[in-house]
């Protein structure tokens, strides 16, 4: 009722009641991220947070889903049944992630259809470690230790976002997450412990491949990073991108000892003053260039998905003709 007596007066003064009522609820809401509150889908927010919220969880969901793809095609290729098994749980684990990530998105005002949309479009972006291609069973476990090890570092924080729904979804993807971890660095260690010398070469050459992507994944250095600081005030973002690179470098560095691997980086070194391991320069150049669309898969990862969508119109042709029928059985009974 109220809002329709703001709609009939004069023009300036509209304005000005409007101004002062956004302005009560941008410090009510600003009040909440101070005081470490979580925002709900139907609660007041400015637009800005809500686009930028939209475009981070829409990719979070899209990496999902074209993360799936580097590791399916070796699930009829994995060395045992035991494998088999593992990694097809897996990849199904990376689908649900997926959905529970567009659900979330949903929840601001966006279709899932949409987003979709940009993504194929080449308007949405997912992440840039998904770009390389899967060349060996070694490649799969480093996928498992490092790319899920690093997502791992990302999302953990993410459970603390500021965004109830997201940080809600996050708490069972971090979770599967771990365990996605856990077993590549498992299958890596039974490589490493019982393999053959050729097998052992195998997986330092993985790592020498996938090392530098998975130190990209955290995004560009803080300085350059477009919606960091505006993430961080937000308690969108809790942990900033050097710091989370800094955090992964020290972890897997120990772990890499643990397995016999050596790490790409002749550069890399404890530092006792800092209390961290030194690591050298990122080419940066490299990550443009992939997330620019032009790295080693993106044109296949994107085709891909596009091919998927398009062969399964039919099965969603079919649900919604289904729930069409059940709504007029409802509505006729």
């Amino acid at each position: 009722m109220y809002t329709q007596a703001m709609d009939t007066g004069p023009k300036e003064e509209r304005k000005a009641v409007r101004s002062a009522a956004e302005a009560e609820l941008e410090a009510r809401f600003e009040s909440h991220i101070d005081e470490g509150d979580f925002i709900e889908a139907k609660d007041w927010m400015p637009e800005h947070y809500r686009k930028t919220l939209v475009r981070q969880i829409s990719q979070h969901a899209h990496s999902e889903i074209v993360g799936m793809l580097p590791e399916g095609n070796w699930v009829t290729r994995a060395p045992t049944l035991k494998r088999k098994a593992i990694l097809l749980a897996k990849v199904q684990d990376e689908g649900g992630h997926g959905l529970y990530l567009y659900a979330a998105a949903e929840t601001l005002g966006t279709s899932r259809d949409q987003m979709i949309d940009a993504l194929h479009s080449g308007r949405a972006k997912y992440s840039s470690i998904f770009n390389y291609p899967t060349l060996s069973w070694a490649d799969i476990g480093v996928i498992g230790w490092l790319v899920d090890g690093a997502a791992i570092m990302n999302q953990v924080p993410l459970t603390r976002c500021s965004y109830a729904p997201y940080a809600r979804a996050m708490v069972r993807i971090c979770r599967e997450e771990s365990f996605h971890q856990r077993q590549g660095f498992d299958a890596l260690n039974v490589m490493m412990r019982e393999g053959t010398a050729a097998q052992k070469a195998m997986v330092q050459d993985a790592v020498d491949r996938w090392w530098w992507p998975s130190l990209m994944m955290f995004g560009p250095p803080d300085g350059e990073s477009t919606h960091g600081a505006q993430s961080a005030r937000w308690g969108i973002k809790r942990i900033s991108n050097d710091d989370l690179r800094q955090k992964f470098v020290d972890a897997t560095t120990d772990q890499a000892k643990v397995l016999g691997v050596t790490p790409p980086d002749p550069l890399l070194k404890w530092n006792d003053d800092r209390g961290h391991y030194d690591f050298g320069p990122i080419d940066w150049a490299e990550f443009w260039r992939v997330v620019g669309g032009h790295g080693p898969c993106n044109r296949e990862r994107l085709d891909a998905r596009i091919k998927a969508w398009d062969d399964g119109a039919w099965v969603r042709d079919a649900a919604m003709a289904y729930a069409r029928k059940q709504t007029m059985k409802k509505e006729a009974a």
